[in-house]
């Protein structure tokens, strides 16, 4: 056979052509040796995912995760089976972490900086979404509060409904980002409260200070020094007298906080929070920390209010006064009276300020109380009331109906 010459005495035609064929062959190979990678890859992620250890709890979102699906002929048939396990596989993805990280940094280059709810301020915040809310759930909490009033009308009641630094920040959000007008918000709420409640002006002071340090860049929190200036407000409705910032000593307890916001965007960006500690320096003391998990059970008793052993996990905002729970009681060698405090976890770096004002401080958590509160204590027995939420909270939480009770 005559060999075909190619352009001008260069390659063969014979040549190219063969070229281009060992060419297709290591595309060929390539591309097999590629699937064969994404499949074993795959294959690993899922025998991981199906034998590895499973944790029950997800420190770095801060969050339970789900339990393996109930196999029964109603969860089967109705649909939960397969929606449960979809959760679960989502939960306990092997490399999910990983995985969840890579999503926020896609998810930014493309120009979306919200992520579950949270916003993304690059190089300065992160922000909580906070949407409008139903209005008929605030009247009932409105109306709860007015009743828990009128069922003690000889016990002075204060209202203070904070702002959330995705409110006090709004002119850093995305332009036309979905966010409630807290300071409208709050301004309604207090209208709809019977007039012998005084509402405590805690976002005008927010509002002056914030170029200071007054929330947490990632958790919904405001900080330590935020909670004092909200402290020195409620003083000028209250009655008492503000200690003077100068009369403590503060403790810089941790400088590697990532909190609930964090938890909820996975976003490396910001920097890390410093938790704070406020000393009184000559000033009053406190004698105990009452913790009441259990109805019909003895409290447990603590020397202190500041829990040093969450400073070394991820919930590092526990460390004031502890985690959550139904009713805690702080006393102090303050010669005030007593404060019954009804609240959101926005009181926790709050109340310790309290105590230079008051000898004893209860808090008590609707979230966590199944029964009438007036099984649990004598509101005749204290010198005042205060309601304590952030606007956050206050506008999706329905269990201050619970006062009716």
């Amino acid at each position: 056979m005559k060999k075909k010459k190619g352009p001008e005495g260069g390659v063969s035609v014979d040549q190219i052509e063969k070229l281009g064929k060992n060419s297709v062959k290591r595309k060929v190979a390539i591309s097999a040796v590629t699937m064969t990678l994404f499949f074993a890859i795959l294959i690993f992620f899922a025998i991981m995912t199906v034998f590895g250890d499973k944790a029950s709890f997800s420190e770095l979102e801060n969050r339970y995760l789900s339990d393996p699906p109930k196999v029964s002929a109603k969860n089967i048939y109705g649909g939960d089976f397969s929606a449960d396990t979809e959760t679960y596989v989502a939960d306990h993805f092997f490399g999910r972490n990983v995985f969840v990280k890579f999503k926020t940094y896609a998810d930014l280059l493309v120009g979306k900086t919200e992520r579950n709810g949270v916003y993304i301020i690059k190089g300065s915040r992160l922000a909580q979404r906070v949407n409008e809310p139903d209005s008929e759930l605030i009247n009932k909490s409105i109306n709860a509060v007015n009743t828990f009033a009128a069922d003690n009308p000889d016990v002075p009641v204060f209202f203070m409904l904070a702002p959330t630094s995705g409110d006090i920040y709004s002119d850093e959000l995305p332009k036309n980002a979905p966010m409630l007008d807290e300071k409208t918000f709050i301004e309604n709420v207090y209208g709809g409260l019977s007039s012998d409640i005084s509402t405590i002006d805690a976002y005008s002071v927010m509002s002056l200070n914030k170029d200071s340090y007054i929330y947490y860049r990632n958790d919904h929190h405001w900080t330590s020094y935020g909670a004092y200036l909200a402290y020195t407000a409620a003083a000028k409705k209250m009655g008492f007298t503000a200690a003077p910032l100068s009369s403590f000593d503060i403790e810089h307890a941790s400088d590697d906080f990532k909190g609930t916001l964090y938890s909820s965007a996975l976003y490396d960006g910001i920097e890390a929070d410093t938790i704070d500690f406020y000393h009184p320096i000559n000033g009053c003391n406190v004698t105990g920390e009452y913790v009441y998990k259990s109805f019909g059970e003895e409290p447990e008793f603590y020397d202190d209010i500041y829990f040093r052993e969450y400073l070394d996990v991820k919930d590092k905002y526990s460390a004031f006064t502890g985690s959550n729970q139904p009713l805690i009681k702080i006393t102090s060698d303050s010669t005030g009276g007593k404060l019954l405090v009804i609240k959101d976890s926005y009181a926790h770096s709050f109340v310790p300020f309290l105590t230079q004002n008051y000898s004893e401080v209860t808090m008590l958590d609707m979230r966590y109380i199944q029964i009438s509160y007036k099984e649990l204590i004598d509101v005749s027995e204290y010198d005042g009331v205060l309601f304590l939420y952030n606007a956050a909270t206050f506008s999706t939480d329905d269990n201050l109906k619970k006062l009716t009770y």
